[in-house]
């Protein structure tokens, strides 16, 4: 792009640090900025202020009020789902586009991978949760080959990288991440769990998937998903399988029984990721953090760019 679109963060945690970083060092489609925080001492805010990025610690209000307003188009959100609605109102009501990181899902969903190239003209659009960034490829890698029944993720992934947005919102993870299971992946019926995990020396994120479908042979499924893999690999190059895709076979004379399902026959395809960090601001083991911005990154710039194909900002 000739002119890049100018964003501004919210959120000065660890995810809109990562995400600032990545925008600076890589981004030839958006220019940062504005960081926004509340916290006049938090490090996300003092690395922006270093890196020459305007900041405010007044929250949204603060960015409002700021020169810099004006001239930007793509406002990232990375706080928490009870701030969104205001947050998303505000930059609305001004004809700015919010890419929210928040499991609000107030806006439509995306997962680059999937539907990366729907839903580029909304002012509102929700990156469902690192979880569900790492794992919904998968269950849709499985429905386009076989219809999915039921389709069950669970995320795990290092305490340490576990911000205090992230761990106010666990309920939303879970609800939002089942919901785009279903209206993204493809699955009839999506289940999402995730685990905050103690270990130390922190832990890759790891990632487990579940799915039921109807049918399908090993070779179609396993090479659907491997496509995916790829697919994501392209903007998150340190996601991969950790091993090779499983298969269970299930008949009516012995089916899977389900709680709130009932008995299923068909296959069971299971699925085992790693996620590994570029470690622009947590070290590599925060591959949650890495996705999630990765993904957020990758649809702004389609926004960006499609709006100014249009003759927008």
């Amino acid at each position: 792009m000739s002119t890049k679109t100018k964003v501004a963060i919210i959120g000065s945690g660890n995810i809109g640090t990562d995400l600032m970083i990545k925008i600076l060092r890589t981004s030839d489609a958006l220019k940062m900025a504005v960081m926004v925080g509340v916290d006049p001492s938090s490090d996300g805010l003092a690395r922006a202020k270093n890196m020459g990025v305007a900041i405010t610690h007044e929250g949204i209000k603060g960015l409002v009020e700021m020169p810099e307003w004006q001239e930007i188009g793509i406002v990232f959100d990375a706080t928490s789902a009870g701030a969104h609605a205001t947050h998303a109102k505000i930059c609305n009501e001004a004809g700015k586009v919010i890419v929210d990181l928040t499991p609000a899902a107030i806006g439509p969903f995306i997962v680059p991978a999937v539907n990366g190239d729907a839903n580029l003209e909304q002012l509102n659009v929700n990156m469902v949760t690192c979880g569900g960034q790492a794992t919904i490829p998968i269950v849709h890698a499985v429905s386009r080959i076989s219809p999915v029944i039921y389709a069950e993720i669970i995320a795990s992934i290092s305490s340490k990288s576990a911000g205090p947005g992230t761990r106010a919102n666990i309920d939303e993870f879970t609800e939002t991440t089942s919901q785009a299971i279903e209206k993204v992946g493809g699955a009839k019926v999506g289940k999402a769990i995730i685990v905050l995990n103690p270990a130390e020396p922190p832990m890759i994120m790891r990632d487990t998937v579940f799915t039921f479908s109807e049918g399908g042979s090993e070779k179609e499924i396993t090479q659907s998903i491997e496509d995916m893999v790829k697919a994501v690999q392209s903007y998150v190059p340190g996601y991969r399988l950790k091993q090779s895709v499983q298969f269970e076979y299930y008949t009516e004379e012995e089916p899977l029984y389900l709680p709130g399902i009932g008995a299923l026959s068909g296959v069971k395809t299971s699925v085992f990721l790693e996620v590994e960090g570029a470690a622009h601001y947590l070290p590599s083991y925060a591959g949650n953090l890495d996705i999630m911005t990765s993904a957020a990154l990758k649809t702004a710039e389609k926004i960006a760019i499609a709006r100014s194909l249009q003759g927008g900002e």
